[in-house]
């Protein structure tokens, strides 16, 4: 008589065994195809790409068989333009074959940034400020003012640069800074007729500063001139260096001084001559 609980047995345990050699083997092939897909143990070490252009590193990409991206662009001062500034991975990391390296390229050009408007600013605030956009301070030239340690203007290159002017990062801005009041005295200068710009360098030139400047609302600022001011001029007017002068703008040419004709006395013609004036009334 067949033991049908034996060859069932035997049937289930063969076929259990079937099943776990055939997981065994898929296993070993998954992993072998893995191994030749992931081409495991060819790693190679990343080139240090830091100082080659994107043409000269072009060559080492082919060779060691990677990918690249330029993902961002700085701008550092004393380095070459267009060099590579970082890499990610970093060199000497083992990497595949097809990996992608991503770049950062210093630029061929500066970064155009705003030049601030520092007038008024404390030197520390306005050397702060400036760092924090991407300036560098230059030159602290001091020069005499009530408002000690007050930044009174803003140089580029030697010469006044206006707030809202776009020079490259890194740029270097000097400083026109307030010391003090000083004993010594100059004549108040006559502005009258200036501009500010013409006003403000004239007086500069003797260690002066413009002080308020008022100026009503809807008048031409590129056609604006200084028709009174506070102090005059004149008259044995003097003040201390570093003191300033309020003025006010127009740009009504009628109140230019070259409009305004003063006559100390009436010119001769205007009235007739002397023989004339005593036949009217005599």
């Amino acid at each position: 008589m067949l033991d049908w609980k034996k060859i069932y047995k035997n049937y289930l345990v063969k076929n259990i065994g079937i099943l776990i050699a055939a997981a065994l083997v898929l296993i070993i092939i998954v992993f072998f195809f893995i191994r030749i897909y992931t081409r495991h143990g060819e790693a190679k070490a990343i080139p240090d790409f830091r100082g080659l252009t994107e043409s000269q590193l072009q060559h080492l990409i082919k060779e060691n068989e990677l990918r690249y991206t330029v993902i961002d662009s700085v701008y550092i001062d004393d380095q070459p333009r267009g060099v590579v500034i970082d890499q990610t991975p970093k060199a000497g990391e083992l990497v595949k074959k097809n990996r992608r390296i991503f770049f950062t390229i210093n630029s061929w050009s500066a970064e155009q940034i705003v030049v601030p408007n520092l007038i008024d600013n404390s030197l520390r605030s306005a050397q702060a400020y400036l760092e924090s956009l991407g300036f560098r301070l230059g030159k602290l030239i001091y020069i005499p003012s009530e408002y000690k340690n007050m930044v009174l203007g803003q140089h580029y290159n030697g010469k006044p640069i206006d707030p809202g002017t776009q020079l490259p990062r890194g740029s270097v801005i000097d400083l026109l800074v307030g010391r003090g009041l000083s004993n010594e005295t100059t004549p108040v200068p006559n502005l009258l007729g200036m501009t500010v710009r013409e006003a403000q360098k004239q007086a500069q030139s003797l260690y002066l500063n413009i002080g308020a400047i008022v100026m009503e609302e809807g008048i031409d600022s590129s056609a604006a001139f200084i028709y009174r001011q506070i102090p005059s001029s004149g008259s044995g007017q003097v003040l201390n260096l570093g003191a300033s002068i309020d003025v006010w703008l127009t740009d009504d040419t009628s109140m230019h001084p070259d409009s305004l004709i003063i006559y100390d006395s009436f010119p001769e013609d205007d009235l007739g001559g002397d023989e004339d004036f005593d036949n009217e009334f005599f």
